[in-house]
């Protein structure tokens, strides 16, 4: 069993320098927290907002807000196992619960990855079909381009590449503007909760599933290790807790954004629209916001979302299988040193790029993926807890009332996973 530090005296801090000094060493460590959660708002997220706000306006816009404490408490826990233990959750899970566990864990991450990978690349095609671009090219280019940035042999480069296109995702919020939401209407819908509606609790249990998904805590996890992040420096634990904090705002505030897009154009005109893809929803919402303006805002918007989603669940999907063999795991290593890191990326990508220009069974493998992900992100969740209250530190320790939240946040998933199976074999 990894045995954690013991002692909070490992610990040297920044609390005497300037805050000039405390900014630069911020923007030095940040960046795992930023890079999930840009990957949170992937093509799926988005399309899932953007339909509760047709449907049913602003009355799931308080969900959204509610969503990103649930995802800071959750992710924060990868911070605190990658700094304190060194090693990534894969690697955690096979040294505490066995080899079998890590194998199935890995198995089921890969497929789940590979699954999030397909819908990403649908999101990239029917983004390049608005502009009549076909998916052999559009689909293509973004397999190069993911392929490209990891042969460059450095996790910060790659890091600085993906939050630079994830930020792009700021076109959804200046398309929400454009639209002209009505305050008032805001206002009088943010508390009406058709709480007996099935429609409605059906949403509700879609955004909160599009809001922790198994890849994304490997993923942090695996990246605060590659990064060369370690406890030594207590400001490294407080930084990469900022840096999660800022991106679940970030993240929630663009599934907002995608819901207030929907409720003030498709909501406010045609709320029974049926928004079952990204080509759906910008043709419905475009007209409305200026032909090219909003098309090329939402294009913009969808193409960073799904990039750097692409980005993470590749790269979680490649460590979490390297972990799982015990092989190199890191982008400081070369071809020749993580041969199965390399392969299990490139081969990732590959496979989903494939699966989306061939054309078949993605409906069937969309519900195959979505019923793996309901049935292990509770087992995944459950390794995580019991992985921080085994092996964090004094210093990192949970307290009492962080282990009743997220005793919640487990039944809540559970109850939301049970729900879900129901619903789709009734």
């Amino acid at each position: 069993m990894a045995q954690p530090y013991k002692q909070e005296s490992v610990f040297c801090s920044l609390a005497n320098c300037s805050w000039k000094t405390r900014l630069f060493h911020f923007f030095v460590i940040a960046g795992p927290g930023c890079m999930a959660m840009l990957a949170d708002t992937d093509a799926g997220s988005i399309i899932t907002a953007a339909q509760s706000g047709a449907r049913w306006g602003y009355r799931l816009l308080w969900l959204q807000l509610l969503l990103i404490p649930v995802l800071f408490m959750v992710q924060e826990l990868t911070v605190r196992l990658g700094l304190s233990t060194g090693k990534g959750q894969g690697s955690l899970i096979r040294e505490n619960f066995g080899r079998n566990w890590a194998w199935f864990t890995g198995i089921v991450l890969f497929i789940s990855a590979i699954g999030a990978l397909v819908t990403e690349f649908i999101g990239i095609a029917a983004a390049g079909s608005l502009f009549h671009i076909k998916a052999d090219y559009s689909v293509g280019l973004g397999v190069v381009f993911l392929l490209g940035i990891v042969l460059t042999g450095s996790y910060s480069r790659v890091e600085r590449i993906g939050i630079g296109v994830g930020l792009f995702e700021l076109a959804l919020l200046v398309a929400a503007f454009m639209a002209h939401p009505d305050i008032e209407t805001i206002g009088s819908q943010f508390l009406s909760i058709p709480i007996r509606n099935h429609e409605y609790m059906n949403l509700i249990a879609a955004n909160v599933g599009a809001v922790i998904m198994p890849w994304m805590i490997f993923y942090q996890q695996s990246a605060i290790i590659d990064k060369g992040l370690c406890i030594a420096c207590e400001d490294n634990y407080y930084c990469c807790r900022l840096d999660t904090a800022l991106g679940s705002v970030f993240a929630q505030v663009v599934m907002a954004g995608a819901l207030v897009l929907t409720a003030a154009t498709i909501g406010r005109i045609n709320p029974d629209a049926s928004l079952q893809s990204v080509s759906q929803i910008a043709y419905a919402v475009t007209p409305l916001l200026g032909r090219l303006g909003g098309m090329i805002l939402f294009a913009v918007g969808i193409t960073s979302a799904a990039l750097i989603a692409s980005i993470v669940a590749s790269l979680a999907a490649a460590w979490g299988v390297s972990e799982m063999l015990g092989a190199g795991k890191s982008f400081n290593m070369n071809l020749t040193q993580a041969p199965g890191f390399y392969a299990a990326y490139s081969c990732g990508i590959i496979a989903a790029g494939l699966f989306v220009l061939k054309g078949s069974h993605l409906v069937e493998l969309t519900i195959f993926v979505e019923i793996l992900n309901t049935l292990t992100l509770p087992l995944i969740l459950a390794f995580l807890f019991i992985l921080a209250v085994r092996l964090l530190p004094d210093a990192m320790r949970i307290k009492r009332w962080e282990k009743a939240a997220l005793l919640s946040i487990y039944v809540c998933v559970g109850a939301l996973c049970i729900f879900t199976l129901i619903n789709m074999l009734v």
